[in-house]
């Protein structure tokens, strides 16, 4: 774009939101067209790929959708009343019921209040929640009475602290480009490497962290004669506990985790 070009009008965008990414295959497409561009340029001339994981929250979290319409018109509420808190008297008085369709039209009447401001809605604090509360608004009528992501579960970041959303496996080339990812949890590393060959890149070497040196892929790597370098944990590649397909350990944790996903509550000494 250049500068004297008008902006993307918001509705594209959230059309291409609603409409396009609708194509689960539409990342690895993208990432794929990255790294045969990356190759034809010679940018890409390593054959190793660095691979780790990331926590990635769910796009819905556990909150009932009258919670989440709550908790962001609060925040625009918050917003407007550090510029001015007289705006206060003017506000619509807030529900007393726990039914949806009640704080959605509370919400539709806050949006309007607000939007009879233009000097107001000029501040960026507020237009950012102001445009947030309008998309959230727009989505329960269509899709936010499903709040709960169904393919999102609770991972563990420590023995303390708990996420719900996903484990983000991702793979990329010693020059930094990505070559493909994996939003799951559990045992990633073959999916990366055939996913990356897939898309081009010649696998000689895999580096990782602990996470990545269990025994299947160790067995896996030497089958098919590529150099993994991650460091050895005892726990997890000796097999030093029973029902090895039944407990997963998660290193973050340091504590092992069932397949329902409820974290060990102590380690034996």
């Amino acid at each position: 774009m250049t500068p004297e070009e008008e902006v993307i009008d918001p509705s594209s965008l959230t059309k291409f939101r609603k409409l396009r990414l609708k194509d689960v295959k539409l990342l690895d497409l993208l990432i794929n067209k990255t790294v045969e561009i990356a190759l034809e340029k010679e940018i890409i001339k390593s054959k190793s790929i660095i691979v780790d994981a990331t926590h990635t929250k769910a796009r819905y979290n556990q909150m009932k959708p009258k919670e989440v319409l709550i908790e962001r018109s609060k925040r625009l509420r918050r917003a407007i009343y550090q510029i001015d808190e007289s705006m206060k008297s003017k506000f619509p008085s807030k529900t007393k019921t726990d039914v949806l369709g009640d704080e959605i039209q509370y919400s539709q009447k806050l949006i309007e209040v607000i939007e009879r401001e233009e000097t107001l809605i000029q501040y960026p604090a507020v237009k950012e929640q102001l445009n947030l509360l309008k998309e959230t608004v727009a989505d329960d009528v269509e899709q936010l009475k499903c709040s709960k992501d169904q393919n999102a579960k609770v991972g563990h970041k420590t023995a303390d602290s708990s996420f719900f959303g996903y484990k983000t496996h991702l793979a990329m080339s010693e020059e930094r480009i990505i070559t493909t990812g994996e939003k799951s949890d559990g045992k990633q590393l073959q999916n990366l490497i055939e996913k990356s060959e897939e898309a081009g890149i010649q696998v000689e070497a895999v580096i990782g962290d602990t996470a990545y040196s269990e025994k299947e892929n160790i067995i896996y790597s030497n089958t098919n004669k590529i150099n993994l370098v991650a460091k050895l944990n005892p726990n997890s590649t000796q097999g030093t506990r029973s029902k090895e397909d039944e407990f997963e350990f998660n290193k973050d944790a340091g504590m092992y985790v069932c397949k329902a996903g409820h974290l060990a509550i102590r380690k034996a000494r």
